[in-house]
């Protein structure tokens, strides 16, 4: 009966790939805070296709989520990549990996 109590409590976030995207502003985090690794992605550039602005420059960090580490020793790798779609790629590679450790 406890589990049903926290799956209501529970917010539901958007996924990728079975992580959840968390988004303010121009950063979006994916992957969960429970587990050792999470990736920011921040967006540095937009670009204007049509009548909505895309996403042009990303940057990606894998980084720990223990918050007793410094925040400059939290990030573990980062990289700069063109567009979101190919960012989201990267992300989820860096992420899978470092999980399976």
């Amino acid at each position: 009966m406890s589990n049903e109590n926290e799956k209501e409590n529970t917010t539901k976030f958007p996924t990728y790939r079975g992580k959840p995207l968390v988004r303010c502003g121009d950063v979006i985090y994916y992957g969960s805070m429970k587990d050792k690794y999470v990736v920011k992605l921040e967006i540095k550039s937009k670009k204007r296709v049509l009548d909505m602005d895309v996403a042009d420059k990303v940057g990606i960090q894998l980084m720990y989520t223990n918050p007793d580490i410094r925040a400059r020793k939290q990030i573990v790798k980062s990289s700069e990549k063109e567009g979101l779609y190919l960012a989201m790629d990267i992300a989820d590679a860096w992420l899978q990996r470092a999980l399976s450790e």
